[in-house]
């Protein structure tokens, strides 16, 4: 049940970003969903599930997070540098599993999937951000121009 509901709400927020948010908005939800999909279908079989480290999902999250560091450091929005702060933490509880294997596996499969509930937050509150700057000035650029000064 709580799977349903988690593809619910990821499914709400994913339209939203689509339909009210900037590039860095439709981008970000682009990349949860592919990455939330991505590690329903790469985890172990049910009945050794969480008892180790799940090696699919740890490299899904790795790559998902060094795509959320590279939208943080190219999207004109400071939101996404809490995403992907957060996606750290979720590379790091693998990384903690592999170093103590004697984590309770519940406690595992929690720390691996809370983190993307206030991510999801973070993506509505910029697409919130998004709307608020466009109805104030009209535009909101989404992407940083740096100079190679």
């Amino acid at each position: 049940m709580r799977v349903l509901f988690f593809y619910a709400l990821l499914t709400l927020c994913f339209a939203y970003a689509w339909f009210r948010g900037g590039a860095p908005e439709r981008a970000a939800a682009t990349i949860i969903a592919i990455g939330s999909i991505l590690t329903t279908l790469s985890y172990t079989p049910y009945a050794t599930r969480f008892q180790s480290v799940e090696t699919g999902p740890f490299v899904i999250d790795i790559v998902v997070w060094l795509a959320f560091v590279a939208l943080a450091l190219k999207a004109e929005r400071f939101w996404p540098i809490w995403v992907a702060a957060l996606q750290g933490v979720a590379v790091a509880v693998h990384a903690i599993r592999l170093i103590d294997p004697t984590i309770i596996p519940w406690a595992y499969a929690f720390l691996m999937a809370i983190w993307v509930y206030p991510m999801l937050a973070l993506l509505v509150f910029g697409i919130r951000q998004h709307q608020r700057r466009l109805k104030l000035s009209g535009a909101d650029p989404s992407w940083s121009i740096f100079s190679s000064r």
